[in-house]
């Protein structure tokens, strides 16, 4: 059980990557030959990089593209789009063509009425490498990106090189077990639940509401809140300010039983496996990754809460580079 995030309101200084990594950020090489250059974009942009879309899986996916280098999938996690990762992509960039991606469902991709199960949106992914002419991709997730990752890893092993997930496992039977009324002290993942509920989030979150959520996730999901801007803040918010972008993003959650499901049916990950933990998921982290691969590699960062790519940028890019090479 994920105890509570304990909080240091004392304000510091955030930790930020250079201005000057964005320069590195090519914005010319492979990957952007299949691209859709069309599509109706809304959300932040980021120097070094350029968007794009792609018609994959009988969805339209949005992704932000720059660097040189072998190809990098970054897929990030709910309430956040690509932007979670602004902090450690120019510097990734000088080793990797990164491709940070919308998921189904999320920021300016698609918002199907179906296909949220994680196995199906890996499917996407895979089919998205494919078309901008990838053999193999190393790929990283966090949160419902995490799942993702997880997913296209098992089911997609020839695609594979290596897989970060970052502070959340794929869905498994222990879901089952969490208590609709926990115990003082502990901490409830009430938003597993409300996300499951039909119609109701998104006539509660429609428009500027949805920011009063956010803001409770960042504030007590986090040690150090002020790492998320307030600008920031209203980029994520604004990504899900629309009933179709709340229920679409609920669909993530509402699938999470077809995705035990399938957990049931899957083997072992082959390919090199990289764990990125928290103080609260170290434990869980450790027990079942080991399990659920045949190369596993458990790295804990210290000084943070479940968004460990905003409060500690410089520990995660040192991470995720030493793995990835």
């Amino acid at each position: 059980m994920i105890n509570r995030v304990s909080m240091n309101l004392n304000r510091r200084k955030v930790l930020t990557l250079s201005a000057g990594a964005a320069a590195i950020a090519a914005t010319s090489g492979p990957g952007l030959a299949s691209a859709e250059p069309t599509g109706d974009r809304r959300g932040p942009s980021l120097p070094g990089f350029r968007d794009a879309f792609a018609r994959v899986n009988g969805t339209t996916l949005h992704y932000v593209v720059g660097g040189r280098g072998a190809p990098l999938i970054l897929l990030p996690g709910w309430p956040q789009t690509w932007w979670e990762y602004r902090k450690v992509m120019p510097a990734l960039a000088s080793r990797y063509r990164v491709i940070a991606v919308d998921l189904r469902g999320m920021g300016d991709s698609d918002k199907p009425a179906s296909g949220f199960d994680k196995k199906t949106m890996a499917r996407d992914i895979a089919a998205l490498a494919r078309q901008l002419g990838y053999d193999s991709v190393n790929i990283a997730g966090h949160d419902i990106g995490s799942m993702v990752a997880y997913s296209f890893a098992v089911n997609h092993p020839d695609l594979t090189r290596r897989v970060a997930l970052m502070d959340v496992p794929h869905p498994n039977k222990d879901l089952y077990t969490l208590p609709l009324l926990p115990r003082p002290g502990e901490f409830s993942l009430w938003w597993f639940s409300f996300n499951q509920v039909g119609g109701l989030p998104e006539q509660l979150l429609a428009g500027r509401r949805f920011r009063i959520l956010a803001d409770w996730l960042f504030d007590h999901l986090m040690v150090h809140p002020e790492a998320i801007s307030d600008r920031d803040r209203d980029i994520f918010a604004s990504a899900y300010s629309s009933p179709e972008a709340i229920r679409a993003g609920n669909g993530w959650y509402q699938a999470f039983n077809q995705d035990i499901e399938d957990q049931e049916t899957y083997g072992l990950i082959t390919a090199p496996l990289l764990g990125l933990s928290t103080e609260p998921t170290d434990g869980i982290l450790r027990s079942l990754l080991p399990r659920q691969g045949t190369d596993v590699r458990v790295e804990k960062v210290a000084d943070a809460g479940h968004f460990l790519l905003e409060e500690q940028p410089e520990v995660a890019l040192r991470l995720l580079t030493e793995f990835f090479g």
